[in-house]
């Protein structure tokens, strides 16, 4: 069968973004757990009678058909499906914005066309995690880690990146995107990360305030190096949030 008259019936995918096409319809940009990121083409869906229109919204899980491929496929059914966990609730208003930077790192770190079914699984289970009231931040920080992990930009947290030496507790480290973690010379070092924090995110224990933010820190610097100078617009956004709710605090 020609690529262009290919049908896909009921497969697993979430919505990352819409916008208007013509009168009526949407292009839907959506990830899917077999096929990767696609456009699809959602003819109706903006009219008043259409009853797919509630289910063709962002974090929603979703099996849909479609035929067609490359840059014309048409969506032909779209169905709600179940969580990980059993949670049908929508996501809390404070994940919202968490949910659409990972929406963002999606839609630029991966490639069109190119199955990722782990990727899939964990955008997948962090949603769920969302949805069901877990602490943002450590949620954040593991979907980054292993995100870059499962597309070729893994952060090598375990051992020196010079001499390939496990990383020590009391040594502290600068962190160079390209390389890894350089132990930093000197007695009393007032900069870098320390190994017991590295190491503790190397096990995923982010349970202290230095930890979680170390992971912060180099989180931000290994998705810049990964972006390779695209903006995040999720960033700025948050960064305004950030500024109006210090001015509102000042005033």
């Amino acid at each position: 069968m020609a690529r262009n008259s290919r049908r896909i019936h009921l497969a697993a995918v979430y919505v990352l973004h819409h916008r208007p096409w013509r009168d009526t319809s949407r292009m839907l940009d959506v990830f899917s757990r077999e096929y990767g990121r696609l456009t699809l083409f959602a003819r109706g869906v903006r009219g008043s009678k259409s009853q797919s229109a509630s289910l063709l919204q962002p974090f929603q899980p979703l099996v849909v058909s479609w035929i067609g491929g490359g840059d014309t496929a048409q969506l032909t059914q779209v169905e709600a499906a179940p969580g990980l966990s059993g949670c049908t609730v929508p996501l809390p208003p404070a994940a919202l914005l968490s949910a659409w930077y990972l929406n963002e790192l999606l839609l630029k770190l991966t490639e069109r066309g190119d199955p990722q079914s782990a990727v899939f699984d964990l955008y997948h289970l962090t949603l769920d995690q969302l949805r069901c009231g877990a602490v943002i931040a450590p949620v954040l920080r593991a979907f980054e880690r292993h995100l870059l992990e499962l597309l070729g930009y893994a952060v090598q947290f375990s051992q020196e990146a010079r001499h390939g030496e496990p990383l020590k507790v009391e040594a502290h480290y600068h962190y160079h995107p390209n390389l890894g973690f350089v132990e930093i010379s000197g007695t009393q070092p007032t900069e870098g990360f320390s190994g017991r924090s590295l190491l503790a995110i190397a096990a995923d224990n982010l349970i202290t305030p230095e930890a979680l933010e170390d992971a912060r820190k180099i989180m931000r610097i290994a998705i810049d190096h990964a972006l390779e100078g695209r903006e995040l617009r999720t960033r700025v956004v948050a960064r305004a949030i950030t500024r109006a709710a210090s001015t509102r605090a000042a005033s």
